[in-house]
């Protein structure tokens, strides 16, 4: 799946169901599913929450999230 489509998805999820999977979730923050997924392994990540097996991430926590990294950034 290419980012651009993710990125589509990931627009049009947030104009309806507010929750995103780890690949949307990824494109929306501009970062790359790898990574959100290690972030999320060390505990460092955007809170998440498990539907069943699902990883879904809720739009307001990763504006909330990415809200707080240029916070402390913009601090040191």
């Amino acid at each position: 799946m290419d980012s651009d489509d993710d990125i589509t998805r990931a627009n049009r999820a947030k104009r309806g169901s507010p929750f995103l999977n780890t690949d949307q979730a990824a494109a929306y923050l501009k970062l790359s599913s790898r990574l959100l997924k290690r972030l999320r392994r060390d505990g460092k990540g955007p809170v998440f929450r498990r539907h069943s097996r699902y990883v879904q991430y809720h739009i307001d926590d990763l504006d909330a999230w990415s809200d707080e990294r240029s916070a402390r950034e913009l601090g040191q």
